[in-house]
């Protein structure tokens, strides 16, 4: 199988740090009713950390992915990426901070279904601007190094649930980022396609050094994470080793 690609994406000497959260808020108005989806979260993140967020749902898990990944925007607090904060950006330099920095990772893969597979793994290329020759290349190495070689001219409908999850890792991926945000990613999944897919990501975690933060609520999924951070409404409970979770669900 083809190892992943690096995720130095050419940006200097890298900092401990990746991801650094501080007092994070983020409200939501629904008419008169202010939704409190996270309160005051911090949170830090090292470099090549595989960091897995768990909680009920409503607890803020996917909020905070949403905002680390540029994707909306704090009420109050502060996200700081390899030194850069996210609040200094404007909207032209928060798209390029999705297009190089982040790759994302559904619950729903989210594929184009007029696209075959390795069009689908082309498509975020388009916007970095990557030539043709190029495109191909890295969409075609990846789907290999996902196991997909010989599927590279299906479209959506032709592909299992875990074949359409392995397209939307290597389109994830494809731009070399160096965070991977992962939201649910086994949720539509089947157990034994669910590990295959988690497999991958770790692979691309320890091999790429890319930086995972994924969020679960199951804890077989979990244990492939280095540290589990634990949120309720919108709190930072605490954390624990992927390991000690692993133990307790075992006595249970």
């Amino acid at each position: 199988m083809a190892t992943m690609a690096n995720s130095d994406n050419g940006q200097g000497t890298p900092s401990t740090m990746m991801i650094e959260v501080s007092g994070l808020q983020k409200i939501y108005v629904m008419g008169k009713t202010q939704v409190h989806a996270l309160r005051g979260v911090s949170l830090r993140v090292p470099r090549g950390e595989f960091c897995c967020l768990m909680g009920t749902s409503g607890s803020g898990k996917s909020t905070l992915l949403h905002l680390i990944g540029g994707l909306d925007r704090a009420s109050a607090g502060e996200i700081t990426v390899s030194g850069q904060k996210l609040s200094e950006l404007d909207e032209n330099d928060l798209a390029a901070y999705r297009r190089t920095c982040i790759g994302f990772l559904f619950q729903s893969f989210n594929l184009v279904s007029t696209m075959t597979a390795v069009q689908n793994v082309e498509f975020p290329m388009l916007f970095a601007r990557v030539a043709a020759v190029e495109r191909r290349r890295r969409a075609q190495h990846l789907l290999q190094a996902v196991g997909l070689a010989a599927r590279v001219g299906h479209k959506p409908t032709e592909l299992s649930g875990g074949e359409q999850q392995r397209v939307a890792l290597a389109r994830a991926l494809v731009n070399q980022p160096t965070i991977l945000l992962a939201d649910e990613p086994t949720g539509n999944l089947d157990s034994h396609t669910g590990q295959e897919i988690m497999d991958i990501m770790l692979r691309a975690n320890r091999e790429a050094g890319i930086t995972i933060l994924m969020v679960t609520h199951d804890p077989a999924v979990a244990r492939y994470a280095d540290r589990v951070v634990r949120l309720k409404d919108g709190h930072v409970l605490g954390e624990e080793s992927a390991e000690n979770l692993e133990k307790a669900a075992a006595v249970i």
